[in-house]
């Protein structure tokens, strides 16, 4: 069976990274495309993924330049699956895939896990035949994007939780940035500003960055989204914050922190995934995922950055028991009639 891959964002790097080997265990072919965004190919590279750059880049945060970006990127993977013979298309919030899928007549599985970011969503769920998500995201909103019960199958759990299945720490990450055990390792994700879903901005994460920055006794890696972000953190000349050159082992790294404080979803995910105290400065809405693990205690929401509690654990994160093949096979029921 030929297999289309489409990764349009870091985050989805890992996400496929297991399916992509237990794929090709079962004998089949599989393709990928990305796009120049974030870290995206520089993750793809680490990982060992053979990939190919499709399409412009991100369209950047305003609505008319993703509407001009999507449509050249449509195109754009329009002729590079037009007669490779594709048999089935997967993908996770790269909400082109599905559109070009069935305009080709391939099927399709689109999959995510925040509910609120509706109108790529609503591409993605119209277009595609089969819609995986976490079994918490109630039908109502998914009925909403386009989703209908018919077409949606659900996973337990938390994607990250399915990729960190087996998973071991490199320790290795931790020498290439130069932090010394004695510090509180404290991991730090940048907001999500190019997001549709994410317009307001969010003021409390610079002070995090302040708070974590002057404190000698800390060392936080910030991995920003852009090179804009980069810039601005740069610029606030903190001794405490490291910004990595390049795309780091990003859950090695996550697995030995002592805490995560991330304004976006993954990250916090992971954290949750492998143990590891997290907060969230998301300043949009939170969705069900987001909510149930507030409500159970495994993700705190910051609200200032004095609450944070900046303090060694004792063990790293330990890997989760959920099979990536299982996530796979919900993935591959596009191939059902």
């Amino acid at each position: 069976m030929r297999v289309w891959i489409d990764v349009s964002n870091s985050p989805q790097v890992p996400f496929f990274r297991p399916l992509i080997a237990l794929l090709r265990e079962r004998g089949h072919d599989v393709r990928v495309t990305t796009r120049e965004y974030a870290q995206t190919t520089e993750l793809l590279a680490l990982h060992g993924i053979e990939h190919e750059i499709v399409g412009p880049r991100h369209g950047g945060a305003g609505t008319a330049g993703k509407v001009r970006a999507m449509g050249g990127r449509v195109r754009a993977l329009r002729r590079y699956a037009r007669g490779r013979g594709f048999d089935i298309a997967l993908s996770h919030a790269s909400h082109e895939l599905p559109v070009v899928a069935r305009s080709l007549g391939i099927p399709s599985s689109y999959a995510f896990d925040y509910e609120f970011a509706r109108v790529q969503h609503g591409f993605g769920c119209r277009a595609a035949r089969r819609v995986v998500v976490p079994d918490v995201i109630p039908q109502d909103r998914l009925d909403r994007l386009g989703a209908r019960a018919a077409k949606v199958r659900r996973y337990p759990g938390l994607k990250e939780e399915y990729y960190l299945h087996g998973f071991k720490p490199d320790r290795g990450v931790l020498a290439a940035l130069g932090v010394a055990g004695m510090h509180v390792l404290v991991v730090v994700r940048t907001p999500p500003d190019v997001s549709l879903y994410h317009r307001d901005g969010n003021p409390l994460f610079g002070d995090v960055l302040e708070r974590l920055g002057r404190d000698p006794a800390v060392r936080a890696v910030v991995l920003p989204r852009t090179a804009e972000q980069r810039t601005e953190i740069v610029g606030r000349e903190l001794a405490s914050v490291l910004l990595p050159e390049h795309a780091v082992d990003a859950q090695s790294l996550v697995a030995l922190s002592d805490l995560v404080v991330s304004a976006g979803g993954t990250m916090n995910r992971e954290a949750v995934a492998l143990g590891v105290p997290v907060y969230t400065t998301f300043a949009g809405r939170l969705g069900a995922v987001d909510t149930s693990l507030v409500a159970d205690g495994r993700l705190r929401v910051l609200t200032s950055a004095e609450d944070l509690r900046v303090e060694k654990r004792a063990a790293p994160g330990t890997s989760t028991e959920r099979d990536p093949a299982a996530l796979l096979d919900l993935l591959l029921t596009a191939l059902e009639t």
